[in-house]
């Protein structure tokens, strides 16, 4: 540490409220969002409402949002010196509630757990910052827009194994309940660098220091935003599950509930609309010809184990394709 006699220190730059006020601002979209996916859980909204829409573009600007607000504040923190101790203290923080995360996901969704969400990708891509800490802005602004166009120009197969999955470069994208993969999400990372970088060479941060700071609540959330991540979740979870004791959803649709789910994961894989509907009607009624449609929804048979599953997917996708 400086010692704070010495005028060649730089003075500490005191905590800007209105950036808390941002991060607080993020944590309800987060929330908003997570909602929906709880009320899609729970059956009061249709399979696959919350990958679709609006609500998909929602989700990539609320993960875009806190990642730039991650790296806007490594630069406040760590430049021109990097604290190495509080940043060590503070990833580790980051990469234990991400493991739980992963562990906990594990075990309640298996067939979606999340792998590499948002937390792992704001550890990794901390981790990487720090690289671009004293780099010129202009020059992390070119590699913040590298980062995002990578992805389209490398996506291959070869990146489909399970330890490159997260690179985002695969070709067949992996079902998971947050995937955050560091390209191209790592770009909103360095755009936060570049941006604050900006404004402490030009002595603009007192211009955030004006802006409205909101209510305490607000700013105390995004002072705490690990702490709120963590509890929100089970929170909804659990005060939904109450309210479904009292307005039990409605009863679901077995089709319905299979077009819309076999839709969204088609539609999350790149390919198009069309594309997938032709492909899930087609799995459909290939299902229900074999009788093997009660029985995969059921869970006595497994999608990813049985043969003839596989089969008539491999099959349908032909079709699909070949369709005028």
């Amino acid at each position: 540490m400086a010692d704070q006699t010495d005028p060649r220190a730089a003075p500490p730059r005191p905590r800007l409220l209105a950036l808390d006020a941002a991060r607080g601002l993020a944590l309800i979209a987060m929330a908003t969002y997570h909602f929906s996916w709880d009320l899609e859980f729970f059956g009061y909204l249709a399979p696959g409402t919350s990958t679709q829409g609006f609500l998909k573009l929602y989700a990539r600007m609320i993960a875009s949002s806190f990642l730039f607000l991650a790296g806007f504040s490594l630069v406040l923190a760590h430049y021109p010196k990097l604290r190495l101790q509080p940043f060590l203290r503070r990833l580790g923080v980051i990469v234990a509630a991400a493991a739980a995360i992963s562990v906990a996901t594990y075990w309640f969704t298996p067939d979606s757990w999340i792998f590499f969400g948002i937390l792992h990708a704001i550890a990794l891509s901390s981790l990487i910052g720090l690289l671009f800490l004293r780099v010129p802005p202009l020059l992390t602004l070119v590699a913040a827009g590298i980062t995002i166009i990578l992805p389209e120009l490398l996506r291959s197969p070869t990146f489909d194994a399970p330890w490159f999955l997260f690179l985002g470069l695969s070709e067949t994208l992996p079902r998971s309940n947050d995937y955050v993969p560091l390209l191209p999400w790592i770009g909103a990372l360095l755009t936060g660098i570049a941006v604050a970088r900006l404004m402490v060479d030009r002595h603009r941060l007192a211009w955030i220091d004006r802006l409205p700071a909101g209510p305490r609540w607000l700013r105390w959330g995004g002072r705490h935003s690990l702490t709120v991540y963590l509890l929100h979740q089970p929170v909804l979870i659990a005060g939904l599950y109450l309210f479904s004791l009292v307005v039990p959803p409605p009863a679901a649709d077995p089709i319905a509930g299979y077009i819309g789910s076999c839709e969204a994961s088609c539609l999350d894989q790149g390919n198009e609309a069309q594309l997938c509907q032709r492909f899930c009607a087609c799995t459909l009624e290939r299902l229900q010809a074999e009788n093997l449609f009660e029985p995969l929804q059921s869970g006595a048979i497994l999608g990813d184990q049985d043969q003839r599953i596989q089969t008539l997917a491999q099959e349908c996708t032909l079709t699909s394709q070949s369709a005028p």
